[in-house]
């Protein structure tokens, strides 16, 4: 039996009352007139003038008289919730010389402050009505257009009116003042700082060369420096005038109300915006053009060679053609389809001569339309080793045998099933699609110039085009798209003597012979044939987890110790969570074991298992929809899939025949071994890089287990002692496979009882193993202090408190979320708002529920070097005004409520069930706990707050981490003018 997870089911379950939708916003408008922009009966929508691909019925399109276009639809996923987008045709392509970066500055100061909200009041506001800062709110400028995003949760007629009337404000009217700029920039360009490095650099070189003659060479969103600081609000005027008008505007709605109402809001608050002088055409973004005299059969243009001594090898070419806009027919799809038929093929081939051996880590071709400035095939190349030439050379022969002879039939169909099944996927399961995804979708297909179509649509076309799906119609579609105008290259080496832009392109001018080696040949392989894990397993238990209100939550054990959490319900059609947790996690491994720890994440899945090895995985699994994603916790191992029905029986099996015959592959590991060995040096560029690499490591006391292992300690590492460490983890500690979603209940049990249930009994966790805890590092030696190989003017920062573990505090833990994210809007208030000196400073709270301790409270920033000191004075202030001057009603409101509806949005899916869980198969005390979820995250006192500020944030002292350039030291002391006072409550 299945049940339908419903929101109203979840949130009663949850002990809180579910919103109601308003009767405006669900009755039925057909008595009304409709909005006048809105496009009904024979006339073509907007999106598809000239197109002949069906039309999405759930959407509703509008256009106005003042040239604003609109797409609206009822969506209810999650429930009570509405997407809006605001896409404005402008970004950092239509800025002149000396506007580059007002794009970007344009979308800062739009929230900055508008006609009905005054300086920075724009985030408290949308917290206030429920929306998280970053994710709910949040914008993005790119080369061609600048959006706003909003996902408002628990909408009421009134919240709506509201946000389109802010909204409205913020597009039409922001308050471009002097001051504001003044105050914006500097946010800018500690975004702009976040961003640079080695990596950047990088992405600036090959950008330059490979649109060179294009605006899109020396036009980054994020701007200069230069532009940035000599910034008018005069000039911010005169770009919004140019660019933000009517015409230039889509605005996307889709959420939980009338489409008709939604259309309505869009009109009332934008149907009378008319733009500020006469209609400015975009610029010309340019083509890619040869240099003269170039060979028209191999017309080589523009090379790079980049040398950066801390990033791997890297080389990507491209075959550049000019972009134009496209009539987005049916036939011009099946095209499309057909180029990424031809595409697959090649990447299988590349990826299976990597795997065997070949002389490149990793190779991949691509086409992509970029920026509306160029159609191209791209293809990347990262090199085993400084003998880049044969790594380029054995890429290009894979191609040129793709170029020389059309594939078989057998591999057409192996990448046809593989299409299908995802598009399949994506129909069964488009009653469950997100508003925000669906809105997203509009929004991409404005800015690439095409239509947009339901999932029905895209599988009926595909399956439609089955008689071109042959091998003369693919060979001809790759061909084409070897063929271009240009190609150009870039090298990247962490050597000045690896070669030169003229060894570049003496590589790529050579004849290459084409190497059909890498063909792979049909061998049909069949779950069926596959050996029995062991003998079937007896259920010795079965029954509800005890869940009050969801009796379908079953729990069933196994007699070799084994138990399933199982949930069948239709609540995301055609959708399937598996997760298996095993064994003992990080507390299993000795600290000798540090490389092996990286190696498992990395290469365990690759090494096989029973008689598949990585290729025979690849082959078994096509045309299913099917997952094997490996992860490491403190307290447990996990596998996790997100499968279907028709596939969940022989996920299981996979899941069950890694733990019970596993299979020791070398090349998985060697590749492993490789490839973390060339992306080591990279780690050292930044100061985001130091973090990832050291973090975790420094903040459990340097316990080897969580070390990022280097060069030589990889280089130590042997797929022997590979296996020696594994093997016996694979085999330790209880096994808890949870299922929920769209299954057959008794197909699943027994499917359980094959696989699962026929495991040996497993190995108990040794009790020295199972008590271990992290520690926290002593912090009164003063800050630790790192050193990183980027740029002179970043840094980071980290100050971290210890907390605690275990579901007997998990009550409290909640509470102490809600804590951390005070915190953290206070520093983002005093760091970013008020200083100017982090884009996005941010404090997290880890409560590991698996372990009766090792948590932490962590608050961390990138930053200037000598704004180092600032951020740890800033950070101890908070957490001692949390301790004695509590928040007020409206603080905490700013956080609750966005948690309330968190949760509320989240607790309609399967997700968010297993998650919650997991583990309660051994440990009921979970199930009891899941009642007071949302109150404990969204209900909470002043005192209450001031008494687990005092608990954790005041009676220890904190561990401090600065990571600063090499050759400065940290400061000791703020800097002048840098103390922020005693603003520190956000009140």
């Amino acid at each position: 039996m299945k049940r339908t997870l419903s929101a109203a089911c979840a949130l009663a379950l949850l002990a809180f009352p579910a919103v109601s939708i308003s009767p405006l916003l669900a009755q039925d408008s057909a008595e009304n007139a409709l909005p006048r922009g809105l496009q009904t009966g024979d006339e073509v929508p907007w999106i598809y003038r000239g197109s002949d691909v069906p039309q999405d019925k759930d959407w509703l399109f509008g256009e106005l008289e003042n040239g604003l276009r609109y797409a609206v639809r009822r969506n209810s996923v999650p429930p009570e919730q509405a997407s809006i987008r605001i896409r404005i045709d402008a970004g950092s392509l239509h800025e002149r010389d000396d506007e580059q970066g007002f794009a970007h500055l344009m979308e800062h100061l739009s929230f900055r402050e508008s006609k009905y909200l005054g300086p920075a009041q724009a985030i408290p506001t949308w917290q206030r009505l429920g929306a998280t800062f970053g994710s709910d709110t949040n914008a993005e400028t790119s080369p061609t257009h600048t959006v706003y995003k909003l996902d408002l949760p628990g909408i009421t007629p009134a919240s709506l009116d509201e946000s389109f009337k802010l909204l409205s404000g913020m597009i039409r009217e922001p308050v471009l003042s002097q001051a504001n700029v003044a105050t914006e920039v500097p946010i800018v360009l500690a975004e702009k700082r976040e961003r640079g490095g080695a990596g950047f650099r990088v992405d600036t070189k090959t950008r330059e060369t490979l649109f060179a003659g294009q605006r899109l060479a020396n036009r980054l969103p994020i701007g200069t420096e230069e532009t940035l600081e000599a910034a008018t609000g005069k000039a911010l005027q005169e770009f919004h005038q140019r660019w933000y008008r009517p015409e230039n505007t889509v605005i996307v709605v889709a959420g939980d109300a009338d489409p008709v109402e939604l259309a309505r809001l869009v009109e009332k608050w934008f149907g009378d915006w008319q733009g500020t002088g006469p209609h400015v055409e975009a610029p010309d973004f340019g083509d890619p053009v040869a240099p003269a005299g170039a060979d028209p059969a191999n017309p080589l243009g523009e090379m790079a060679v980049v040398v950066e001594p801390d990033m791997p090898r890297a080389l990507t070419y491209a075959i550049m053609r000019p972009w134009r806009p496209v009539n987005d027919t049916i036939v011009y799809n099946e095209g499309l389809l057909l180029d990424a038929i031809g595409q697959a093929i090649i990447n299988r081939r590349l990826r299976s001569r990597a795997r065997s051996g070949g002389s490149f880590l990793e190779a991949q071709v691509y086409q992509d339309d970029v920026s509306r400035s160029t159609d191209a095939t791209f293809v990347t190349v990262i090199p085993l080793s400084n003998d880049w030439q044969t790594a380029l050379a054995d890429t290009r022969a894979l191609i040129a045998d793709a170029l020389a002879t059309p594939p078989t039939q057998e591999e057409i169909d192996r990448e046809v099933a593989e299409f299908d099944v995802a598009f399949a996927s994506e129909l069964e399961q488009k009653a469950v699609l997100a508003g925000s995804k669906l809105a997203d979708q509009i929004v991409q297909a404005v800015d690439i110039r095409e239509t947009v179509a339901a999932p029905e649509t895209v599988l009926n076309v595909f399956r439609g085009m089955s008689k071109r799906l042959n091998p003369q119609e693919v060979h001809a579609r790759t061909k084409a798209l070897f063929e271009g105008d240009v190609i150009r290259a870039v090298y990247v080496t962490p050597e000045a003597t690896d070669g030169d832009v003229s060894a570049l392109k003496l590589a790529l001018s050579q004849e290459v012979k084409p190497d059909g080696t890498a063909r792979l040949a049909a061998q049909a392989i069949s779950f069926d044939d596959l050996p029995p894990i062991g003998e079937p397993g007896a259920i010795t238990a079965e029954g509800e987890l005890g869940i009050t209100g969801i009796p379908e939550i079953e729990k069933v054990e196994f007699a070799n110790g084994t138990r399933a959490i199982l949930w069948a319900n239709d609540a995301e059609p055609g959708r399937v969570t598996v997760k298996v947790r095993f064994g003992a996690g990080y507390r299993a491994f000795s600290p000798e074991d540090a490389p092996y720890v990286a190696l498992g994440e990395m290469a365990l899945v690759g090494a096989g298992l029973g008689e598949l090895g990585q290729e025979e995985l690849d082959r078994i699994t096509t045309g299913r929809k099917m997952g094997f994603d490996f992860g490491i916790d403190e307290g447990s191992f996990t596998f996790t899939a997100q499968t279907r029905s028709a596939d969940v029986s022989d996920q299981l099996y996979l899941f069950a025949a890694k733990l019970g015959m596993p299979r020791w592959d070398e090349s998985p590991i060697l590749r492993s071994k490789a490839a973390a060995g060339l992306a080591y040096d990279a780690l050292s560029s930044s100061p985001g890089g130091v973090l990832n690499r050291d973090l975790d490591f420094l903040l459990r006391n340097r316990d080897p287990r969580f070390i990022t292992p280097n060069p030589k300690m990889m280089a130590e590492a042997t797929p022997e002692g590979f296996r020696k460490v594994w093997e016996p983890i694979l085999k330790q500690g209880p096994v808890e496979v949870l299922v929920f979603g769209e299954f057959d209940r008794d197909e699943v049990v027994e499917t359980l009882r094959r696989t699962f249930g026929a495991l040996d009994p497993r190995t108990p966790i040794p009790a020295s193993v199972a008590g271990w805890l992290p520690e926290f590092p002593d912090a009164n030696g003063g800050p630790t202090v790192l050193n990183h190989r980027g740029d002179p003017n970043q840094a980071a920062a980290v100050i971290a408190w210890p907390s605690g573990g275990g579901i007997e505090g998990l009550r409290e833990s909640r509470q102490l979320e809600i804590l951390t994210q005070l915190f953290n809007n206070r520093l983002m208030d005093v760091m970013r708002e008020k200083t100017g000196a982090s884009y996005a400073p941010q404090v997290v709270s880890d409560w590991p529920r698996d372990l009766s301790g090792g948590g932490t409270i962590m608050a961390l920033a990138q930053l200037r070097p000598e704004d180092v000191p600032v951020f740890f004075s800033e950070a101890e202030k908070i957490a001692a005004d949390l301790s004695i001057n509590p928040p007020d009603a409206d603080e905490l409101n700013r956080v609750t409520e966005p948690l309330r509806q968190l949760i509320s949005r989240a607790s309609t899916g399967n997700n968010f069930w297993l998650y919650q869980l997991e583990g309660a198969s051994f440990d009921p005390r979970r199930v009891g706990l899941l009642r007071s979820l949302l109150v404990d995250y969204s209900q909470t006192s002043p005192e209450v707050m001031q008494l687990l500020a005092t608990r954790y944030l005041t009676s220890r002292k904190p561990w401090q981490l600065a990571i600063i350039p090499e050759g400065q030291a940290l400061a000791t002391s703020l800097p002048a003018g840098r103390s922020s006072g005693s603003e520190v409550s956000g009140r």
